[in-house]
């Protein structure tokens, strides 16, 4: 019984660190895409000077040493480490780049409006409308519940989605309850 006791910790810290080797796992498969205000390190295997952390520019791009500008932002790790990788490898023949992504910043929902806590809430994993009003704090007492919009912005035009709050509550319409993309704003008037 004792050895059992002793065990219990050492088995748990175990599966831990499993469910987080799968959650990195999963970020991998999905291919995150990487969003301006993310910081990256790279590093170019037995090259000391080319090395360092690299800011994507609110533009979406980046610049490195031997690489130039290039754009980033929308490409996964893979596709960057890819591109970087052909450019170096002018001058750098056998170069081997690794790209990791250090501080995600740029991957961000806003909730505005009639909330408890409005803010920026950072995007980490699949967020959807309710949860990200959760993460507000929740309505307060004075919110149009009902005329909730959220604000995507694709490529050059904005559109509004409506959201009926009530309706997701009682359960019905829950198509409304829509994955939240990196830059969406819900306003709770």
């Amino acid at each position: 019984m004792r050895l059992k006791l002793l065990l219990s910790p050492a088995l748990v810290a175990l599966t831990a660190l499993c469910a987080a080797a799968n959650a990195a796992d999963v970020a991998v498969q999905d291919g995150y895409r990487l969003h301006p205000g993310d910081v990256l390190q790279v590093a170019v295997w037995k090259e000391a000077d080319l090395q360092g952390e690299v800011l994507i520019r609110p533009d979406g791009g980046l610049s490195f040493p031997l690489a130039g500008d290039l754009s980033a932002a929308g490409q996964t790790v893979a596709e960057l480490t890819h591109a970087l990788e052909t450019r170096i490898r002018r001058y750098v023949p056998d170069a081997v780049v690794t790209v990791s992504v250090k501080l995600v910043t740029g991957n961000r929902v806003y909730v505005i409006g009639k909330v408890n806590h409005p803010g920026e809430f950072p995007l980490n994993g699949p967020i959807d409308v309710m949860q990200a009003l959760s993460l507000a704090g929740g309505t307060t007492p004075f919110a149009d519940t009902n005329g909730v919009r959220i604000l995507r912005r694709d490529a050059s035009q904005q559109k509004s989605l409506e959201f009926h709050y009530g309706d997701v509550e009682r359960g019905r319409r829950l198509d409304q309850n829509i994955i939240l993309q990196s830059g969406d704003t819900v306003v709770v008037p």
